[in-house]
Parts: structure tokens; sequence; C-alpha cells
């Protein structure tokens, strides 16, 4: 019960952590479409399970030990994110009207499952959040059935809160009135982003 505990509080203190996965999300949500928010926000959930499953398989302590491999994966997602925040930054203005008729015209489901997908999946704070949490919390009599259900609720953890974010941004007039500032909206978040990748990129984690 100690380590269930131990996971839940834990997990739930990760997941309401600022960070790109809020980011991406809150953008997504306000600038184009709640459908789009929550699309972004299962894919985080999906991309937690690639750290779970090669945790579970003892990949990710190898990752981990290993500052060559780490450096590798920790440089990938730092350009990812990079990249993503460079495409908010050459955002430009465009009419209102066209916004609210096409609001979700910019992303389709499946680039926002993939870009929600991506941020978490090729994040290594998450990497380093999901091992440490199985390898000191975790005791290695826990059943393997036990620490699939540990990552599986860390997976909808994600979804859940994410899901919430979304739901929130983009309620009802609150985000018509943001919309008139959407470039502007990208432009902080793109910003936001870029400034995750350097500090991810030039951090010794």
């Amino acid at each position: 019960m100690t380590e269930l505990l131990a996971v839940v509080t834990i997990t739930i203190l990760a997941v309401m952590s600022p960070g790109p996965d809020f980011a991406i999300v809150t953008r997504n949500s306000l600038v184009l479409s709640r459908r789009a928010g929550v699309l972004t926000a299962l894919g985080i959930g999906l991309g937690v399970l690639v750290h779970v499953a090669y945790t579970l398989l003892g990949v990710g302590l190898l990752i981990r030990q290993s500052p060559w491999l780490f450096g590798v994966v920790k440089l990938v997602g730092a350009a990812w994110l990079v990249w993503l925040g460079v495409k908010m930054l050459r955002s430009r203005p465009t009419a209102l009207q066209q916004d609210i008729a096409q609001p979700a015209v910019a992303l389709s489901d499946f680039m926002a499952l993939r870009v929600g997908f991506l941020t978490n999946a090729l994040n290594p704070k998450t990497t380093i959040f999901i091992v440490s949490l199985f390898m000191q919390v975790v005791g290695p009599q826990t059943p393997f059935a036990v620490q699939i259900g540990y990552g599986v609720f860390i997976s909808l953890a994600h979804i859940v809160w994410f899901s919430l974010v979304a739901l929130c941004f983009s309620a009802g007039q609150v985000r018509l009135k943001l919309l008139a500032f959407r470039h502007w909206i990208d432009r902080v978040f793109g910003a936001l982003l870029v400034g995750f990748g350097v500090l991810l990129g030039l951090a010794k984690i």
C-alpha cells in the first residue's frame, strides 16, 4: 500500500509540473481546437508508455547509465522541441473569423496525436522520472503485472490531466477572445518550447 501511494503521489506531482507537455497541449487547445488539445494529451499518454516499456525491459537503466546514449536521446529531444518552437515563432497574423471557422485546419487528428507523442517520447526528463520511479520506489519483489499496472496508471494520469488542461484552455468565450492574438500565443509558446529545448540540450541531467 505504501508503494502504491508513493507511485500515485509522485506521478501526480510530476504530471502537474510545467514543461513541454503542458506548453504544447495549452497551445494546441487555444490556437487550434479542443479536439486537437485532447488528442495531443492522448499522444502524450502514449509517449509515456514508450518510457514505461523500455524501463520494464531494462533498457531504461542502460540509457540512464550510458552517457553517450543518454546524450543522444537528450539532443534528439532538445532538437524536436526547438524545431516545434521555431515553427510557432514564425506564426503570422490571420483573420479572426477564419480562425474561428476553421480552428483545426492546420493540424489533422493524426498530427495532433503525433505531436503529443513525440513531445513526450523524446523528452529525456520523462526517461529519468520513469526509470527513477521504478528503480527507487517500486521494489524488485513487486509482481511484473503490478509494475505494468503502475505504468498504465502513469500513462492515464498524463492523459487525464492534460485532457483537463485542454478542456480548460479551449473553453468558449475565453478562447474566442484569445484567438484575436493567435499569432502572439503561437510566438509565446514557441519561445517557451525553444527555451525548454535549449535548457534540455545544455542541462546535465
